[in-house]
């Protein structure tokens, strides 16, 4: 049985659908307790073997934001180009609020992962995904608190290890952009600019088997 009422559970419901990946923000800083509490919600996310392998760093400094913009931009060109025939329809996307947001945070795997066997013995990848929880739950807290979040992933991941002087064997994984914006979109935003439509749930789901496969593989 729940220990939460019917209300605070259609709350979490409600935050969750109304999640935007926000692009479009307003100049005004953010008050640093909000900061510190989204922050600590990050923090709080479940990782594979409790490793917690989340790392942020808080861009304050103007001009580094504006090299991340310039890593980001060339990322996205490069992009547009391999999309052929979408190019000319990507281009007019915006695809980040780097340098309009109150906050800029870039989100990073630790150094030293290898150690962490945990979870991870034959997926390795784990402390990745324990990264996107961490991400996952900001963003969450982020819409309960009324800020835009935006996860930007157009970078190349070496070139901004470098810029931030991260650890050889860290990596970033996500720029982050937070602020107060006038509205959040009614829809997802590649939706509303008819790039992509959300799959049916459906069409997604699968019992014992795959559904698109005739015959199972059978381990011998």
């Amino acid at each position: 049985m729940s220990d939460f009422t019917p209300e605070q559970i259609e709350t979490v419901y409600r935050v969750i659908a109304g999640r935007r990946d926000m692009r479009h923000f307003l100049r005004d800083p953010l008050d640093e307790a909000l900061v510190q509490r989204l922050l600590h919600a990050a923090h709080l996310a479940p990782s594979v073997g409790f490793m917690q392998p989340w790392r942020f760093i808080r861009v304050r400094d103007a001009a580094l934001r504006g090299r991340i913009h310039a890593l980001v931009e060339a990322e996205r060109v490069a992009t547009a180009r391999a999309l052929d025939t979408r190019e000319d329809e990507f281009m007019r996307l915006k695809v980040e609020g780097i340098r309009e947001c109150g906050e800029v945070l870039v989100a990073a795997l630790a150094d030293g992962r290898e150690r962490h066997v945990f979870g991870r013995r034959t997926m390795p990848e784990m402390d990745l995904a324990s990264v996107a929880c961490a991400i996952q739950n900001m963003w969450l807290a982020a819409r309960a608190e009324g800020i835009g979040m935006g996860w930007v992933s157009m970078f190349d991941p070496a070139s901004l290890r470098v810029l931030l002087h991260m650890p050889e064997d860290s990596r970033p994984v996500a720029v982050l952009c937070l602020g107060h914006v006038h509205e959040f979109y009614p829809r997802p935003m590649l939706e509303m600019e008819r790039w992509a439509q959300r799959a049916d749930l459906d069409k997604l789901v699968y019992t014992d088997y795959w559904n698109d496969c005739a015959t199972p593989e059978v381990s011998a």
